[in-house]
């Protein structure tokens, strides 16, 4: 009892210190202890987990490399964070850097589309809970059938709206839909126009980078590749950008053959801010062509994969 008196203790004190700001005097006159005591009781804190602090130092950028890559490849932000000492800081950093980063772009759009993935889902669990109502949040394409899964298209778009108290269109129906008069049918149901009337007025949206393998990843789409994306050489294919293939300079290979059931690319390329978060250094290859081709507009990475960037753009 007398040790469950003595923590409750030490606990007030610490938040009379540390949440309500009191000086060491004001808090030993308020419990008639010495200052040594107060001073002990807070080193005591801390010392047995009571408390703990954390300090988040800001996030150091390489700006000269940003400057280069703005300049080179005509890009309205290139945010390149400096390398952490170990793969896990890396990954944290970059995806809590873009979350910031969208939830500030966030104050300036008012219609937004998410993309799908492990990486989208990473930046919406690090965005900070706020009221935008006026917002909207909507698919741009279909989902990727993996209905058991919470990477999905529908629930990141309910999660990133529930996140901001706002209004959210979902696109009940496959990424992929190779007959073109059903794909063509498909969009003039009652059901989907508020969706696809919402996704043409996007002046935000967020994406991670994919590759082949990502189309891979799920085996109807394996068994039915060429009929989903064509006849295309997957040596040829450096990344998956909104659904759709494209090589080391940004050229979209199947733009007769393309079956995705969402926005077309040209709805999608007028969008005013297109931001891209790229985690991992296998990716580029991908990034460079997203990048070359004018496919995004803004990107959060880290200088590994900005230099591997650079690598495969003087191979290529």
């Amino acid at each position: 009892m007398e040790n469950t008196k003595s923590r409750e203790q030490l606990a007030n004190i610490a938040r009379d210190y540390y949440l309500s700001k009191l000086t060491i005097s004001q808090i030993s006159k308020k419990y008639d202890l010495s200052r040594y005591l107060i001073t002990k009781a807070l080193d005591d804190a801390l010392s047995n987990g009571l408390v703990k602090i954390s300090i988040n130092a800001p996030i150091d950028r390489n700006m000269e490399l940003e400057a280069r890559f703005k300049k080179q490849f005509g890009l309205q932000n290139a945010f390149i964070l400096k390398d952490a000492d170990n793969t896990n800081e890396d990954y944290e950093n970059v995806v809590e850097f873009a979350a910031e980063e969208i939830q500030d772009m966030l104050h300036r759009s008012n219609v937004i589309g998410v993309g799908w993935g492990g990486t989208v889902a990473n930046v919406i669990n690090h965005f900070q809970s706020e009221v935008l109502d006026d917002l909207v949040f909507t698919q741009y394409m279909g989902d990727n059938l993996k209905y058991n899964s919470t990477l999905g298209a529908t629930p990141l778009v309910q999660k990133a709206a529930a996140k901001f108290g706002a209004s959210f269109r979902t696109i009940p129906a496959p990424l992929y839909i190779i007959n073109d008069s059903t794909r063509a049918t498909l969009k003039e149901e009652p059901a989907l126009v508020p969706a696809f009337t919402t996704m043409a007025k996007m002046d935000l949206l967020f994406a991670g980078v994919g590759t082949l393998a990502s189309v891979d990843s799920i085996p109807l789409w394996r068994n039915h590749r060429s009929e989903i994306l064509g006849n295309i050489e997957p040596d040829d294919v450096a990344g998956m950008l909104y659904g759709r293939p494209y090589d080391i300079y940004g050229h979209i290979l199947n733009t007769g053959h393309d079956k995705l059931f969402g926005s077309s690319l040209d709805v999608i390329l007028t969008v005013p801010h297109r931001f891209a978060i790229v985690k991992s250094k296998f990716k580029g290859r991908a990034l460079l062509g997203a990048i070359r081709g004018g496919l995004l507009t803004d990107f959060v990475t880290n200088e590994s994969v900005a230099n591997r960037v650079l690598l495969e753009m003087d191979r290529s």
